[in-house]
């Protein structure tokens, strides 16, 4: 009598509502899933937490747990409660009440993984949220034409806000401190994962930055997983406003050069690149094309489609 084939154990790394969204698709094939979020969010509630705190930024670990609450009563009220924010412009005012929990586990427990973890087992999670890096970081970029009086100037941009905000064209990303140490149970996940799904997301500030932390990128090249890219559906307004699909997968590379891939995913609107094939075999991957976006045509990727297309990857 044969048994059923395991569950595969899949690690999920970005931030924002990229990861959000490969989340909520990932849940619906596995329970085994692990989050790795970036770190780097300077903005809105977060930075203010951040700068009045020495703690992570906790947003994108705050929408990372809500997008794998239970699905049930418990688990879709304590999702709701993590994203509802503060009204006004008092000092509660626009703050996420889950970042206000966050940091305040975080006090009581001086372990940002075992906050994270005591958050998780509130909403019912069945897997796992971890930030990329033990200590908060601070993303900067060389960006040309930042000025517009001096187009082919490159200007230094620091922070994520800031870069996403920055006119011109983004040349690279750099992380500060450049060597952070890896959150270990980020680097165990990897070394343990079937899968690693990196994408969609911001380019600069929600993708790069996990091949930028030097213990992750280890790990993701000596893990046996099968690595999956996930190609956003259109070029942002702010980061990658002009990108083709094969520029997208060019950046990444030149980022981080020895890490190899077995599959880019992308849907058909995004896919009508010419060379985007060439990009993707140069990094070693097979290039899979399938419909993935919002039947409305928005540019969001719908998640049942989402999980379609992995579940093939994934031959399940």
């Amino acid at each position: 009598m044969t048994g059923f084939a395991p569950t595969p154990a899949v690690v999920a790394l970005g931030g924002g509502h990229g990861l959000s969204v490969s989340l909520s698709a990932l849940r619906q094939l596995t329970h085994r899933l692990t989050a790795i979020v970036t770190v780097a969010d300077d903005g809105g509630s977060s930075g203010r937490l951040r700068a009045e705190f020495p703690i992570l930024p906790p947003g994108d670990l705050r929408m990372a747990l809500a997008a794998l609450c239970g699905d049930d009563q418990v688990g879709r009220a304590w999702a709701e409660v993590l994203q509802a924010r503060f009204p006004g412009n008092g000092t509660l005012g626009g703050h996420a009440i889950g970042n206000l929990l966050i940091a305040g586990l975080w006090q009581q427990l001086d372990d940002p993984v075992a906050g994270l973890d005591m958050v998780a087992s509130m909403l019912h999670v069945e897997g796992r949220v971890l930030p990329m890096a033990a200590v908060p970081l601070v993303i900067e970029a060389d960006v040309i034409g930042a000025d517009p009086s001096r187009p082919d100037e490159v200007s230094l941009v620091v922070g994520q806000e800031a870069v996403a905000l920055a006119r011109g064209d983004i040349a690279a990303v750099r992380l500060r401190p450049s060597d952070p140490p890896a959150v270990p149970e980020a680097v165990a996940a990897i070394a343990e994962a079937d899968y690693l799904i990196l994408g969609p997301g911001s380019w600069y500030s929600s993708v790069i930055p996990h091949v930028l932390v030097p213990q992750l990128v280890e790990a993701m090249q000596q893990t046996k997983a099968k690595r999956v890219l996930t190609m956003n559906l259109v070029p942002t307004e702010d980061e990658t406003p002009s990108y083709t699909a094969a520029r997208h997968i060019e950046v990444l590379a030149e980022h981080a050069p020895r890490l190899r891939w077995d599959v880019v995913l992308a849907d058909p609107s995004f896919a009508n690149d010419p060379h985007l094939a060439c990009f993707a075999a140069s990094l070693g991957a097979e290039l899979v094309v399938t419909p993935v976006q919002m039947r409305d045509g928005s540019p969001r990727h719908d998640p049942f489609l989402l999980a379609s297309a992995y579940a093939g990857i994934m031959g399940l």
